[in-house]
């Protein structure tokens, strides 16, 4: 469904510092640099992280969160180890399983250095 997602940052290079950490814990190079922009590839799909075209400051959306398949709650744990180690915050409760109406997740919640919340998602085998 989707081709790409992209959110906007004030910092370039201290967010490609972050998220080349971040999305190392699941197998992703490092960014590669387009302009005002680093592309991160996966067979998954496409990630990026841009300074505002328009000039103004990046922010957050409210209520708005990226989430990234982890392969397992290990991977899931060292993604958000990764992320706090390079500036990131924790948010919502600490990295586990969590009962949904979809079954059991292993979630891990963390906020980027300009305030996107990014979760590392692991679902496990159905037994």
């Amino acid at each position: 469904m989707f081709s790409h997602v992209m959110v906007g940052v004030n910092d370039l290079e201290v967010s490609k510092k972050f998220y080349d950490a971040l999305l190392g814990t699941l197998g992703v190079a490092p960014g590669f640099a387009n302009k005002n922009r680093y592309f991160y590839r996966s067979p998954g799909g496409t990630f990026a992280i841009s300074t505002p075209i328009n000039g103004a400051p990046a922010n957050h959306g409210n209520g708005s969160t990226i989430g990234f398949t982890a392969q397992s709650p290990e991977q899931a744990d060292a993604f958000h180890a990764a992320g706090v180690a390079h500036g990131g915050t924790s948010c919502e409760e600490p990295p586990g399983f969590r009962e949904g109406p979809g079954g059991m997740l292993y979630l891990a919640y963390l906020r980027d250095p300009d305030g996107n919340k990014l979760c590392a998602l692991h679902r496990p085998a159905k037994k």
